[in-house]
């Protein structure tokens, strides 16, 4: 889109009567908010889909001439897209500077070659002559709730005194790291802190790496807040445009937030893709105000953050048990010998042999997780002479959701695994073992969170976890040490019992 500079406005194009020079929005200077007009009368709808987002003209569903008169009257903002500092080109929505992912292409709205950024392409193309546009009038008179939460379960010791932090940060604008074993309850930790942003008249949004917790947390959190509008964001969701108090969303979607929420809560913060993708960090850290709370929660912070944690650099608090009072089952390191060689010749080590027949023998369902998938489909076969209803499972599985389900309904005794299945997954009553877990593939923080897999429930707190090595690594033993760490504090802290 090309725009001419006329009386410090910018006039698209589309909207000049005459011809006059114009130029793409990034070659634009002195780009300002216009003065607010008090007298004008704003769309609402329009108020409602651009509050606290950053959208495409293509995303939003009115004419650049609606668009426009609310720009002439303070009601809306153009940015660029893209902004060139020197030689350097930043992406403002996905804070993109790598100049291999940009590219260039004949533009038919500004007639030039155009730069564009490769990185969030999926959202839709930004480019030198793409505006972001955001909302700069008055805000939606927030509805505001009385105490709006309706749960009637109860908390553990541990869960209460992380829920009373979590309460305290929201109210405070601070930020929290919730650091909290696997299977902790993490969940029910945050009701409080989230009644406490609604009946405040806080915009709160719980975000999260995968589409999968999404679906989960949704149908979860409207039972427990009824009376909220609730909007869940995922690739293909109908609640795009829903402008909801409280909202649960992938981070890929915060890429269209801009300054929008008080609280935001960011679940699994050491998870793939988050962890490694400053694209994502980039954009929660764009969807929050300037003065807002930031709820951080993991079971396995990253070393860095342990540290900060250890010298009282950073804010957080701990929920080292679970909320059935027994401590975390710690992993036993059981030397297999040179594995893959074996396998090259069709053959597993005996003791893993031995592990598999004796889970098989006493009816216990167990998650088998192995470093690559090529190796998991020659041990596959090997499994299945001991029992054919054994599986196996990976990310790009085209029968994953079917797999997890069999394994669920107890139809499957033993399922070999990826990492794909370290968490977001209860099964109430399994062991599991780790084969090759020397591999580089299993980090610390996998290692901690495979061994959150076994002894989730109450009735069934005791499983087993093995690692099965070909040499034992640092790796492997902070894992250990973590899990050991967090039962010792648990036990000063009286929260197990044992």
């Amino acid at each position: 889109m090309r725009f001419a500079f006329i009386e410090n406005k910018l006039i698209p194009s589309y909207c000049l009567k005459k011809s006059v020079s114009t130029l793409p929005i990034s070659r634009c200077k002195n780009l300002q908010l216009q003065p607010l007009n008090p007298s004008f009368s704003p769309n609402e709808e329009l108020q409602k889909i651009l509050i606290g987002k950053q959208l495409l003209i293509d995303e939003i569903p009115f004419t650049i001439a609606e668009i426009q008169e609310h720009y002439e009257n303070g009601y809306v903002m153009y940015r660029k897209g893209l902004e060139t500092n020197g030689k350097l080109t930043i992406c403002q929505r996905c804070g993109n500077n790598d100049p291999r992912m940009f590219a260039v292409f004949p533009c038919a709205r500004c007639q030039e070659e155009c730069t564009y950024c490769r990185n969030c392409i999926m959202m839709g193309r930004i480019s030198e002559c793409t505006p972001l546009i955001n909302w700069t009038g008055p805000n939606i008179k927030t509805k505001l709730y009385e105490s709006p939460l309706v749960w009637t379960g109860t908390l553990s010791e541990g869960q209460q005194t992380a829920s009373e932090k979590v309460v305290t940060a929201v109210q405070k604008n601070e930020d929290l790291l919730v650091w909290a074993v696997c299977g902790a309850g993490k969940t029910e930790v945050l009701f409080a802190g989230i009644n406490e942003a609604l009946s405040a008249g806080k915009r709160v949004c719980i975000a999260t790496p995968r589409t999968d917790v999404v679906l989960e947390l949704t149908p979860r959190l409207k039972a427990v807040f009824p009376e909220i509008p609730v909007a869940a964001l995922y690739g293909g969701s109908e609640d795009r445009h829903l402008n909801a108090p409280l909202t649960i969303s992938t981070t890929h979607q915060l890429l269209r937030f801009y300054k929008a929420f008080d609280t935001v809560i960011l679940d699994e913060v050491d998870a793939f893709p988050y962890s490694v993708d400053k694209t994502l960090q980039y954009a929660v850290k764009q969807s929050r105000k300037p003065d807002s709370s930031m709820i951080y929660l993991t079971a396995t912070p990253n070393e860095k953050w342990q540290r900060e944690c250890r010298f009282g650099k950073r804010n957080f608090v701990t929920i080292p048990a679970r909320y059935h009072r027994h401590p975390l089952p710690v992993p036993e390191f059981v030397w297999c010998g040179n594995w893959q060689k074996q396998l090259q010749k069709n053959r597993l080590p005996d003791n893993v042999l031995r592990w598999i027949e004796k889970r098989l023998q006493s009816n216990k369902q167990s998650l088998l997780f192995v470093p690559q998938i090529e190796l998991m489909e020659k041990i596959l076969p090997l499994l299945q002479k001991l029992h054919p209803d054994i599986q196996s499972v990976h990310a790009e599985d085209p029968e994953r959701k079917e797999k997890v389900q069999a394994m669920r309904n107890q139809k499957t005794p033993i399922l070999l695994t990826t990492t794909i299945l370290e968490r977001g997954v209860t099964f109430p009553n399994i062991d599991a073992a780790v084969l090759g877990s020397e591999d580089r593939i299993f980090t610390e923080s996998a290692l901690v969170q495979i061994a959150g897999r076994v002894g989730r429930s109450a009735d069934y707190p005791n499983g087993t976890i093995t690692f099965f090595h070909y040499g034992k690594t640092k790796t492997m033993v902070k894992a250990r040490n973590q899990i050991i760490r967090m039962n010792i504090e648990a036990r000063k802290k009286g929260l197990v019992d044992g």
